[in-house]
């Protein structure tokens, strides 16, 4: 009787393993979308990898809980400091940064906006991702 219920039950459990391969294949062509979206748009100047260089911006590895203008391997511009004294990133200030530089920090150097919410959520995705 035992086995008769496994068999009857192993075509849904077949099918919820497969749900399951599918969403880890799923998530992983989400990860490598968001990271060609991110080197699209921002690795003209800013570099990704743990320990890297700067470019002309900072370095975008592990930016999520970081204290703004705190690389130490880089100059930040007068009106980015000011702009951002005491503020430490987080997926919201992001959000708000890639869509207009400009309005979150008034005189940076930076000037980049992405009009398109699901852009920016992708680009925040792979940044989130670095750590």
């Amino acid at each position: 009787m035992t086995h008769l219920k496994f068999f009857l039950r192993a075509p849904a459990l077949l099918a919820m393993a497969a749900s399951f391969a599918l969403t880890g294949s799923a998530l992983a062509d989400d990860l490598a979308l968001a990271q060609k979206l991110a080197t699209n748009h921002c690795a003209v100047c800013h570099t990704f990898d743990k320990g890297g260089p700067p470019g002309q911006g900072p370095n975008l590895f592990g930016l999520l809980g970081r204290k703004a203008a705190s690389e130490t391997n880089f100059t930040y511009s007068d009106g980015f400091t000011k702009a951002m004294a005491g503020k430490v990133w987080d997926e919201p200030m992001l959000d708000a940064w890639l869509t207009d530089a400009q309005s979150v920090a008034p005189g940076s150097a930076m000037v980049y906006s992405q009009d398109d919410p699901a852009k920016r959520q992708k680009i925040i995705s792979y940044i989130k991702s670095l750590h």
